[in-house]
């Protein structure tokens, strides 16, 4: 598949070069590394979060007042090292200490908890929160894979704004555990992505398929079929959303419609005006709606539907908060 790239060895130093180049009254990258900073600061609680590059605009897109501090970029789909997340830690923490959201992946737990040792150990206060709102099926024991997906967003979103608002670093933790423990989401690919500088794509679908369950990473799905409509697979993923939770008339949800990549944005606001009929026939209340490209891979074609409980009036009032980020719009 055709790209816009150079050298695929250097596509990911010079996306980051580029995000720095045209966002640079945001943030700012540390030279030769995956570090991106952003440049206003304030004496409150830092949140950090990263992973490998090929989720943009994920995580950079984040950075800004009222979100991230920091984001800690890989190689695509590779989180960072953990000498590379400690630096971030020591270069934004103000002094309240600093919360890393991990998305729940073993290579990327081991290595942002590894960092968080070497930095409780060099003096720094930090805590962590994982993110694990994948609710699919792995196909092979049919256990909850429970990943950190487009729900991530969600997480910085409320997390930054408490942030800013003067939250503890405990407080975080907690918040960021309910919110985690509230959320779910499941993701469907109607084409594959493709990693730079490999011609074939990261599994195969026919024309007229889709795969239920994808992973962020390019991973294929738990189930394939064909594609009947929009409307079909609204009604799919809103049911099996719809059981992970006690549907009680007076309960509150945010939803993110999330692109993953390489669908046009006139598809993603099909399907959410479809989710939006099916919810108000099951006379659900979406409080809150967000549509777009927020956690995506790489040029996968498909998008993913996230379920948030509001357990806490507090949290449409964060999700509302205005930012200053590149990438979330209020």
């Amino acid at each position: 598949m055709k790209k816009i790239i150079n050298q695929p060895k250097q596509a990911v130093s010079q996306l980051l070069d580029g995000i720095a180049f045209a966002h640079s009254d945001l943030l700012t990258r540390i030279p030769k590394t995956g570090v991106l900073l952003r440049k206003y600061q304030e004496n409150k609680v830092a949140l950090i979060a990263g992973g490998g590059t090929g989720h943009e605009p994920a995580h950079s897109g984040y950075l800004g007042k009222g979100m991230l501090a920091a984001s800690v970029n890989g190689p695509i789909f590779v989180p960072p090292s953990p000498e590379e997340i400690l630096l971030a830690i020591e270069k934004s923490d103000q002094g309240p200490g600093v919360l890393l959201i991990i998305k729940n992946f073993d290579v990327d737990v081991a290595s942002f908890l590894k960092a968080e040792q070497l930095a409780i150990e060099k003096g720094h206060q930090v805590k962590h929160v994982i993110v694990n709102d994948d609710c699919s099926i792995d196909k092979y024991n049919f256990k909850k894979r429970r990943r950190g997906v487009a729900g991530t967003v969600f997480v910085h979103k409320i997390l930054g704004a408490a942030a800013h608002k003067g939250y503890s670093l405990e407080e975080l933790e907690t918040l960021g555990m309910d919110v985690v423990r509230s959320m779910n989401t499941l993701g469907v690919a109607l084409y594959p992505g493709s990693i730079p500088g490999k011609d074939q794509p990261l599994f195969t679908l026919t024309d007229d398929q889709i795969s239920f369950g994808i992973g962020i990473h390019g991973e294929s799905g738990y189930r394939t079929e064909p594609l009947y409509s929009s409307e079909l697979l609204a009604n799919e993923l809103v049911n099996k959303l719809k059981v992970h939770y006690d549907l009680a008339p007076d309960k509150q949800f945010a939803i993110l419609i999330n692109g993953l990549g390489g669908t046009p944005l006139m598809e993603l606001y099909i399907f959410a005006n479809d989710v939006r009929q099916l919810m108000a026939l099951s006379d659900l209340n979406i409080a809150y709606s967000k549509v777009g490209n927020y956690m995506t891979s790489t040029n996968m074609a498909g998008v993913s539907l996230t379920f948030l409980e509001i357990k806490d009036e507090a949290w449409l009032d964060f999700l509302e908060e205005p930012v200053q980020t590149y990438a979330w719009n209020n």
